[in-house]
């Protein structure tokens, strides 16, 4: 699916986005497939775990990076994190020359877009980096480089105030937002794994595999801690049935639960009722 560039309210074209200058810009062009709502789980996952490092720091800079096709994605998270963090400025970056004209007239306060890829062609460090859907057509080898360029990118973290740096939030969703399972990194790497879902949809929590981020979905086969997590997730999930009565939540919640036992889930209720889960990477990580 290809957008067409909008005219602006008189009737002119929008102007063509200026190329990059200094570094030359890094990745290839993707499919752009993008739908409204589409990051919704990722977007309220990142307000409730990384508002407070936006509201402190002092420039709370955003990266919406390969948005795709049309700017919904970049649109709807800076909405979404000014409800937790209101200065939040958010950049959507895409590599395709042609998405960027079509996205500049969805400028505002607090929103631009520009044209580059994993150089990331903004100011200063940002906060947060999302880069939802775009390692996925990269091959899996590609996928460390590309995580060390973009975490080195991030904001440090801070001891005198305790921030633990920017974010690198980086994963997989299906088309229109059921499921999703992403990474989050810092400045020093990867940290924890989430999988999240629409519980309604969900016949076992192994139906999130396909969703896999490329650092993981290869890896999901005997003699991998993923593929263990996901054999232990059905388990719990089967011996969690007869909580089904009281609905898909609560089901869910009883399935986390009994996870902890042999996981290092890290988040607790208040999560797991979102249909959500997040161990820490180290658990999940590639052998080898």
């Amino acid at each position: 699916m290809t957008a067409r560039a909008a005219s602006l309210p008189d009737g002119r074209s929008p102007a063509r986005p200026r190329p990059s200058r200094g570094a030359p810009v890094v990745g290839t062009v993707t499919r752009g497939t993008t739908n409204p709502n589409r990051l919704r789980r990722m977007d309220r996952w990142i307000a409730a775990t990384h508002g407070a490092a936006l509201r402190r720091a002092a420039e709370p800079v955003a990266v919406d990076l390969g948005y795709g096709a049309a700017p919904w994605t970049a649109v709807e998270l800076l909405h979404r994190l000014r409800t937790v963090a209101p200065r939040t400025r958010v950049t959507g970056v895409e590599i395709e020359p042609a998405r960027v004209a079509a996205a500049l007239p969805y400028r505002q306060d607090g929103l631009d877009f520009r044209h580059g890829g994993f150089e990331l062609p903004v100011p200063g460090r940002p906060v947060l980096v999302r880069a939802a859907n775009v390692l996925r057509q990269y091959d899996e080898g590609e996928v460390a480089d590309v995580w060390r360029r973009l975490c080195a990118r991030l904001a440090p973290a801070d001891q005198a105030t305790g921030s633990p740096g920017g974010l690198l939030v980086e994963g997989t969703c299906d088309e229109i937002g059921r499921r999703h399972v992403w990474v989050a990194l810092g400045p020093e790497g990867p940290r924890t794994v989430t999988f999240a879902t629409r519980l309604g949809s969900l016949d076992r929590p192994s139906d999130l595999a396909e969703r896999l981020p490329k650092a993981l979905i290869h890896r999901n086969v005997p003699g991998e801690p993923v593929h263990a997590f996901l054999r232990d997730f059905d388990r719990a999930w089967a011996a969690a049935a007869p909580y089904a009565s009281y609905g898909a939540r609560q089901r869910w919640i009883r399935t986390v639960r009994d996870l902890t036992a042999d996981w290092p889930v890290t988040d607790g209720p208040r999560r797991w009722r979102q249909g959500e889960v997040t161990v820490r990477w180290d658990a999940l990580a590639p052998r080898g």
